[in-house]
């Protein structure tokens, strides 16, 4: 398919990965028209989409993905030709502590997408569903040893990548029942710009700029095959325009590390842009309770991806922290807004529709 001139309806598309895409789609595909529906929860941020929302080719719609009706009207309004559904609650943590968003969000908001796109597509005028997904559902693999597939059993340990799980099987139910077009990918760890500093990379870049101690759980030797966010979004735009309908792709970095090697890296990093003491840094380190159920390693061999969609990573690791640590850099107001909450008294005042509701 390809994705310029189309209607593209996007979901979570003011999140990490979501708003990354969004801004550079809207560059790529000069007539792409984007509809972003994002319930705008503690991780979206739509500041610093100005350049999307001055294009006269984006909307952002706050709604709930879960809320059918809601779902329901916006497709028959908006008339999609391609849905690309990255919404979800993602973080682990969070899973572990309260999962019902996670099933909510994950399960019951995928379904009612799917839902709400069978009712719309027909053979003359199709609706292609690609699914954003993770390797998390595969579970742990070995420390020294073998990597996902797209075959792989799926073997969730979380929360949350079960319910991730869940959405996938969902998609696929509705290829094979209903014959809605559909494509999947499941990615590696993603890292760069505007991701929530929730997360390892931010949260470990900002905490070496300011100071504060490094927490890393247990021995830091969990493994994670890490991504730059726009090396995903290439993989995203070449699984839409060239994969196979109902197929399955492995998105993977090829940049394994554990969590003692991504904070030394990020130290020297940090150091070199902002001159400070590595050293320094890294005597902050603090080695905290493991979470449970924390999954040794993730690996996936991204084959498929190289030989049907001629998709390779560009960045490596050290060239993609470096591209992130910078962003963070020059980005500090926006982050010190996060860290501070007054995003959300600004999200407050420009988007006033909650629930359900579109705005």
């Amino acid at each position: 398919m390809n994705i310029d001139s189309k209607r593209v309806l996007i979901t979570g598309g003011a999140g990490f990965i979501g708003s990354n895409f969004v801004l550079r789609t809207l560059e790529r595909y000069p007539h792409a028209k984007l509809y972003n529906v994002d319930k705008l929860t503690y991780a979206a941020n739509p500041r610093g989409m100005e350049r999307a929302e001055c294009s006269g080719r984006y909307q952002l719609i706050r709604a709930d993905i879960a809320h059918g009706e809601t779902m329901r009207t916006l497709f028959e309004r908006i008339e999609p030709e391609l849905i690309i559904h990255f919404a979800a609650e993602s973080h682990v943590d969070r899973s572990i502590l309260g999962p019902a968003e996670f099933i909510r969000t994950n399960i019951e908001g995928t379904f009612q997408l799917l839902e709400a796109a069978r009712a719309l597509h027909t053979a003359s005028k199709p609706i292609h569903f690609h699914h954003i997904s993770t390797d998390e559902v595969y579970g742990s693999l070995p420390l020294d040893e073998g990597a996902f597939t797209e075959s792989t059993a799926y073997d969730p340990s979380s929360p949350y990548s079960a319910s991730k799980a869940a959405s996938d099987h969902l998609v696929r139910a509705y290829y094979r029942t209903y014959g809605l077009p559909i494509t999947i990918t499941n990615c590696t760890n993603n890292y760069g710009p505007r991701q929530f500093p929730e997360k390892l990379v931010p949260l470990m870049i900002l905490s070496a700029l300011e100071e504060r101690s490094l927490p890393i759980y247990g021995e830091g030797k969990n493994v994670r095959d890490w991504l730059y966010v726009d090396d995903h979004i290439e993989a995203i735009w070449a699984a839409i325009e060239r994969g196979r309908v109902g197929e399955t792709y492995g998105i993977g970095g090829g940049e394994e590390k554990n969590n003692l090697e991504v904070v030394e890296c990020i130290a020297q990093i940090v150091a070199a842009e902002a001159d400070m003491d590595a050293e320094a840094i890294l005597a902050r380190r603090v080695f905290i309770r493991d979470r449970p159920g924390h999954d040794l390693r993730y690996a996936i061999d991204p084959q498929k991806a190289r030989d049907e969609l001629g998709w390779t990573p560009r960045e490596s690791f050290e060239s993609g922290m470096r591209k992130t640590v910078r962003y963070i850099l020059e980005n500090r107001a926006l982050y010190d807004s996060i860290r501070s909450g007054e995003y959300r008294q600004w999200i407050a005042k420009n988007y006033t529709k909650r629930g359900g509701e579109a705005a």
